[in-house]
């Protein structure tokens, strides 16, 4: 609550009168720490290994909230979300997750320097281990098409 003195208004000098205004301050203050917890807690929240993905035309699909990322680098070392890991303890360290279902979603992503052969050979490890609903991860391209537009990058030149 506040007081004014110079209130002419008033009767009686020697009372002061109540003022009904909200100090915003300590409202202003806790928002701009919430917005700073944010900014900083959010690019913590995505995977981070650098993998040079491939680029697909085809419409992306809405993703789960919390998403399991098994990633192929290009010295063919692999690893779920940022934590590698060797191919034979793959689907033990799956099934070893806070939310081990068989039935979730694990999206694979492999950079574009993968042989072919090495990429199936995670496929196979993956469905042996009971993971069969897997989704492949790449870059959004652009259609060949659309005209106007420039080919997608990954797309080879005749």
């Amino acid at each position: 609550m506040g007081a004014s003195i110079a209130d002419p208004d008033l009767g009686d000098d020697d009372d002061f009168g109540e003022t009904h205004e909200i100090n915003v301050t300590p409202f202003i203050d806790v928002i701009l720490v919430l917005l700073i917890i944010f900014m900083v807690a959010a690019p913590l929240s995505t995977v981070d290994l650098p993998v040079s993905l491939p680029t697909s035309t085809a419409t992306p699909q809405k993703k789960p909230d919390k998403p399991t990322y098994v990633t192929i680098k290009s010295d063919l070392a692999v690893a779920i979300g940022e934590n590698m890991v060797k191919r034979v303890d793959l689907v033990r360290s799956l099934d070893a997750m806070p939310d081990a279902s068989k039935d979730r979603f694990i999206f694979l992503r492999a950079d574009r320097a993968v042989p072919y052969g090495e990429l199936m050979d995670v496929l196979e490890i993956l469905r042996t281990g009971g993971y069969a609903k897997i989704k492949l991860v790449a870059l959004e391209g652009v259609p060949d098409g659309v005209p106007g537009a420039a080919p997608a990058t990954g797309t080879p030149k005749p």
